[in-house]
């Protein structure tokens, strides 16, 4: 079977693993034809959004081929998203199935053009937007979403098979905000590589990671990743919180990369000892630095971390927001809601006093993380409907 990956209203980065790269990842693996098309944007080194030079054809890092499409000329057709070659390309992929990650561009006409041109095609699309991240200004909200993108949802409704959710919600998005037919929405979470899973859980890497940081295996290590920017200060409280803790054994490392205008006061956090900035690692590394820590703690909004983490099977502290509940598997996270230092402080010591209940928040990550979260199933599920 043909499975052909849109991301024209979403990015696609090579040498990730975000939902875009491991949903062909393992259709492939799981014996299906696969094939991406996809926009121009991608993720510098530095986890950054930019746009490549140009248009190109060529196979990926998991031998898959990959088409990227350019902009039409002029401002407007980059930002309601119109292709030069979309309908070429797709004619020339002919899928079986298409899953299209994000109806977010206005080139879902040709889409409409031709599933009803082939009828036996199955379509799934998936939606990363919800009120976090999108429809943030009056604008947005009330023009780009429920207007011009409302607009594309609905043309594609007809012809498709499932609209997925990434998140609770981003499930209430599509139904809320774009008028969709509740019957015909669902949640498909985002997940974990299981193949990186399985290799970050080897004792050597836990101990190489430790090691190489200083951190000894009887300190109680808390790790943290992302950006760290207007949108996610709340590093900064974790960091404070950990160097108030006075019991020498506790360490936290954060990793990921961190605007101007924060840095220095990061780096005023950040002794060395106690408290450790390494800076951004790659995308592919981040398994194996989650797998030596003894607890993840995610004090801001939401990210694809959540459920790598959950999948690893490691206890966490996160940050309270509607319709992220999920990661919640039966135990393994407590949720933060008052964005105090004094509040992070207080959960940690609450465990390290506590070592049953951490136990137990550990014995439900392990049990469960990787039932709920990983990305071979995910891939199954989502073009089975």
């Amino acid at each position: 079977m043909k499975v052909v990956h849109l991301c024209l209203g979403s990015f696609f980065p090579d040498n990730y693993s975000y939902q875009e790269n491991m949903l062909p990842k393992f259709h492939k693996q799981q014996g299906h034809d696969v094939e991406v098309i996809a926009s121009l944007v991608t993720f510098d080194k530095n986890g950054k959004a930019v746009l490549m030079d140009k248009a190109s054809s060529y196979i990926n890092e998991h031998g898959i081929p990959v088409t990227r499409l350019s902009y039409k000329p002029g401002k407007l057709n980059k930002r309601f998203r119109f292709f030069v070659g979309f309908e070429e390309a797709l004619e020339k992929a002919a899928p079986d199935v298409l899953f299209i990650h994000g109806c977010q561009f206005c080139d879902i006409r040709i889409v409409v053009k031709y599933v009803k041109k082939h009828p036996d095609v199955k379509v799934f699309v998936d939606n990363h937007a919800d009120f976090s991240n999108s429809a943030t200004n009056w604008l947005s909200k009330n023009v780009l979403h429920k207007m011009v993108w409302r607009s594309c949802a609905h043309k594609i409704e007809p012809y498709t098979t499932k609209f997925y959710g990434v998140l609770p919600a981003r499930v209430d998005f599509l139904k809320n905000v774009y008028g969709l037919p509740a019957e015909k929405c669902e949640l498909l979470v985002m997940g974990a590589d299981d193949e990186a899973v399985q290799a970050a859980a080897a004792p050597e890497v836990r101990k190489a990671i430790r090691e190489k940081y200083g951190i000894g295996e009887e300190d109680f290590l808390i790790m943290t990743g992302g950006k760290i920017d207007a949108w996610k200060p709340q590093t900064l409280l974790l960091m404070e919180a950990v160097q108030r803790i006075s019991n020498p054994a506790v360490k936290l490392l954060v990793f990921g990369s961190v605007t101007p205008e924060l840095k220095d006061k990061l780096e005023a956090l950040a002794d060395g000892e106690k408290v450790k900035y390494i800076g951004w690692i790659q995308a592919k590394d981040s398994y194996q630095y989650f797998a030596a820590a003894d607890l993840v703690v995610f004090p801001g909004r939401h990210s694809v971390f959540w459920e790598q983490v959950a999948a690893q099977g490691i206890p966490m502290l996160c940050k309270e927001w509607a319709g992220t509940k999920h990661v919640d598997i039966g135990g393994n996270v407590r949720f933060l809601t008052q964005e105090s230092a004094e509040e992070i402080q207080r959960e940690i010591c609450r465990l390290l006093d506590n070592p049953e209940e951490y136990g137990q928040m550990r014995r439900v990550a392990m049990e469960n993380g990787m039932k709920t979260f990983s990305y071979k199933d995910i891939a199954r599920r989502a073009i089975e409907g």
